[in-house]
C-alpha cells in the first residue's frame, strides 16, 4: 500500500509533517510512504484572473499526480486562527481547479497537531467536513494536543491515552479498508 503523507503547512520545521509521517508509517500494510514537502509547490495566490491569464501552474499538476499515485492519503493540518494555513488553502484552491475530486475516493486519514491543548481541533473538524466534497473517503481523524510534551521525534507518542487513541484510529482504518467498497 503506497501512502502519501503531508503536513498542510509550508513551515520547514512543520510539526504536522512530522505527525503525518509518523502516523503514515504506523498504518498496517504500508509498503511505501512518500512524505511531501509543500515548499515543493510554491504558487502565486489564486485568483480567477491569474488562472485565466496564465493557466494552472505545473506544480499543481505535480501535487495532484502525487495524490493520484497513492493508495492512501494522510494529511495533518496546522491551525492558524482556527483555519487552514494560508499557504495550504492556496494550494487547495489551485488543486480544486485542476481536479475537483482530487482524492478520488481514496482512504484518507486526517490529523492535526498543535502546541496547545486542543491540538488544532477546529481546523481538523473543518477538514473532516470539507474533504469528502473533494473525493476523500475519510476513514479516521485525530488531533494531537501539546505536541512538544506528547510526541518525541524518535519514540513517537509519549502519552499513553493518546497512544491508545492512535491505536483505535489505526484499527478503524484497517477495518475500513478491509470492508468491501460500495460501487
Amino acid at each position: 500500500m503506497n501512502i502519501v503523507a503531508f503536513g498542510a503547512s509550508y513551515s520547514r520545521t512543520s510539526i504536522n509533517r512530522q505527525w503525518a509521517e509518523y502516523v503514515a508509517r504506523q498504518i498496517p500494510g504500508a509498503t511505501a510512504v512518500r512524505v511531501l514537502d509543500l515548499n515543493d509547490y510554491d504558487l502565486p495566490v489564486y485568483t480567477v484572473e491569474r488562472e485565466q491569464e496564465f493557466g494552472i501552474p505545473e506544480s499543481v499538476g505535480r501535487f495532484i499526480a502525487e495524490l493520484q499515485n497513492a493508495d492512501v492519503v494522510v494529511a495533518s493540518f496546522a491551525e492558524y486562527n482556527g483555519s487552514y494555513t494560508a499557504g495550504f488553502k492556496n494550494l487547495f484552491d489551485w488543486a480544486s481547479r485542476h481536479t475537483l475530486k482530487m482524492f478520488e475516493a481514496k482512504p484518507t486519514v486526517l490529523l492535526s497537531a498543535a502546541p496547545g491543548p486542543r491540538g488544532g481541533l477546529t481546523v481538523l473538524q473543518s477538514a473532516v467536513e470539507r474533504f469528502p466534497r473533494h473525493g476523500a473517503e475519510v476513514v479516521g481523524s485525530m488531533a494531537l494536543p501539546r505536541f512538544k510534551e506528547t510526541f518525541h521525534p524518535e519514540h513517537g507518542l509519549t502519552d499513553e491515552a493518546l497512544r491508545a487513541e492512535l491505536d483505535g484510529l489505526l484499527a478503524q482504518f484497517a477495518a475500513a479498508v478491509a470492508a468491501p467498497r460500495q460501487a
